[in-house]
């Protein structure tokens, strides 16, 4: 649950809201209705569903969304499982009453434990979930290209790995590279094109290898 709730407040706080909406899908299925958990994922999976629809200005359903999300967000704690859900129910009451606020200020950031999480304050395997994620969520994007930069992040990481006392958001290589895709929104493709590259030459690297034993 930790995992999910990080992993997704993270990507929603880069801008990706759509996108943090399918990280708590799965776990949320498979919640019993009605349970704090099930409610807590439930509300925040429509609360980025209401950012969603207002930032493309589809301001009923943002506002039947908002009043949905604030329903179910209602029934947990203020601070249930270290998540800011009372400034987000005041969020979004002030949406489903005036669903066009949401061009005049930027979505509410998610918080877990205080903290305005980010994809850089992420575990590299957090990292490597979102970055999958995102590389489904967007057509720009192979699969199979962050899918092999992952891989090789693991090699790196399993081999020399960073100096101590380096976080593993400021790693050169594959790691350094999985971190800017998934944290930094506005120069993604920008990234994804020098990751693309890397992820190429690693794999002529591995072709030529195994051509030698052919």
């Amino acid at each position: 649950m930790r995992d999910a709730l990080r992993i997704g407040i993270a990507v929603f706080n880069a801008g990706d809201h759509h996108a943090a909406h399918d990280v708590w899908e799965e776990p949320w299925l498979e919640l019993d209705a009605g349970t704090p958990d099930e409610q807590l994922l439930h509300g925040l999976i429509q609360y980025t569903a209401a950012v969603y629809h207002a930032r493309r200005r589809n301001w009923n359903g943002a506002a039947g969304l908002a009043e949905s999300a604030g329903g179910y967000l209602g029934t947990v704690g203020d601070d249930y499982h270290g998540v800011n859900v009372a400034a987000v129910c005041d969020y979004l009451r002030r949406l489903a009453a005036d669903p066009e606020f949401a061009e005049r200020r930027r979505p509410l950031a998610l918080r877990h434990d205080g903290e305005a999480v980010t994809p850089l304050d992420l575990s590299f395997e957090n990292v490597a979930s979102a970055a999958t994620l995102l590389a489904a969520e967007y057509e720009a994007f192979d699969e199979s290209v962050v899918d092999d930069a992952v891989r090789y992040a693991r090699e790196e990481l399993h081999g020399a790995g960073s100096p101590e006392g380096t976080p593993q958001r400021r790693s050169r290589g594959f790691v350094g590279m999985l971190f800017s895709f998934t944290a930094d929104r506005d120069r993604r493709s920008i990234v994804y094109q020098r990751l693309r590259g890397h992820v190429e030459r690693r794999r002529s690297e591995e072709a030529d290898v195994s051509g030698i034993f052919d």
